[in-house]
C-alpha cells in the first residue's frame, strides 16, 4: 500500500513540476512520520525515502534510537519547539524548521552541534499558530546567522487549513516572496492535499503525511 501511495505522489509531484518547468530535483519530498510507529519510517527508507518530519519532540525521542541503522536519513522538525526542549531537538534532528525568535536560535546554537534551520513565518492571525511575523524576519535573520553552528537556508509556513489549494495559494506566494527579498532560497510549504499549488509558487520541500500513510489514530 506504501508503495502505491507513493507512486501516486510522486506522479502528483512529476505533474507540478512539469507545469512550471521546475526540475524534480528542487522539491524535496519530505515524509512526515508523526503518529506512526519507527517501523513505518523504516518502510517508508526502504522505498528510498530519505527525509522525514516529526512534529513532537518527545515523540520522536522514543523513535530515534531504533532508527540509528538509516544512516543516511534526514530528520526535519516540523512543529512548534520550546527553547527548553531546544538541546534534546538539537540531539535527535539535523533541521529544524521551526525556529521562530532569537532565543531559540542561541538555544540551538548552544547546544554545541551543526544544525540547518528554517524561520517559521506566521502569514495569517490564528491565535494556534507559532511562527515569526514578516516584519520581524530581518532582526531574527541576523540573529540566527550570529549563530556560528546554524545555517539558516529558508523559511517555512503553515496556512490556515483548507481543503482548496486555492485558499492557501496566497499564503504560499508570500512566503516565497519574503524568500526572494531576503535572499533565501528555501521554502518549506504544501502538504497533502495541496503541493502542487505549492510547487507551483517555489516550494522546495513538500511535508506529506496522509497521502502516503493514510490518517492517523486520533488521541
Amino acid at each position: 500500500m506504501l508503495r502505491e501511495r507513493l507512486q501516486q505522489v510522486e506522479e502528483r509531484i512529476q505533474d507540478a513540476v512539469r507545469r512550471t518547468g521546475r526540475a524534480r530535483s528542487e522539491i524535496t519530498l519530505l515524509a512526515v512520520t508523526k503518529k506512526f510507529p519507527a517501523e513505518i519510517t523504516r518502510q517508508a527508507y526502504q522505498l528510498g525515502l530519505r527525509h522525514f518530519g516529526e512534529n513532537y519532540v518527545q515523540e520522536f525521542e522514543g523513535k530515534r534510537p531504533v532508527l540509528g541503522d538509516l544512516p543516511d536519513a534526514v530528520f526535519h522538525l516540523i512543529g512548534h519547539l520550546q527553547s527548553n526542549k531546544a538541546r534534546l531537538a538539537a540531539e535527535l534532528f539535523q533541521v529544524i524548521q521551526t525556529v521562530d525568535s532569537e532565543k531559540l536560535a542561541r538555544r540551538l546554537d548552544q547546544a554545541g552541534r551543526e544544525l540547518e534551520v528554517m524561520i517559521e513565518v506566521k502569514l495569517a492571525e490564528e491565535e494556534n499558530k507559532s511562527g515569526a511575523s514578516p516584519e520581524e524576519l530581518p532582526a531574527l535573520i541576523d540573529g540566527i546567522r550570529s549563530c556560528p553552528r546554524l545555517r539558516l537556508t529558508g523559511l517555512m509556513t503553515i496556512p490556515p487549513w483548507s481543503e482548496d489549494p486555492e485558499v492557501t495559494r496566497p499564503y504560499f506566494k508570500q512566503l516565497a516572496a519574503l524568500g526572494r527579498l531576503h535572499g533565501l532560497p528555501g521554502l518549506s510549504m504544501g502538504m497533502s492535499h495541496d503541493f502542487e499549488a505549492a510547487i507551483e509558487e517555489g516550494s522546495t520541500h513538500i511535508r506529506v503525511g496522509t497521502a502516503l500513510f493514510g490518517p492517523r489514530r486520533k488521541d
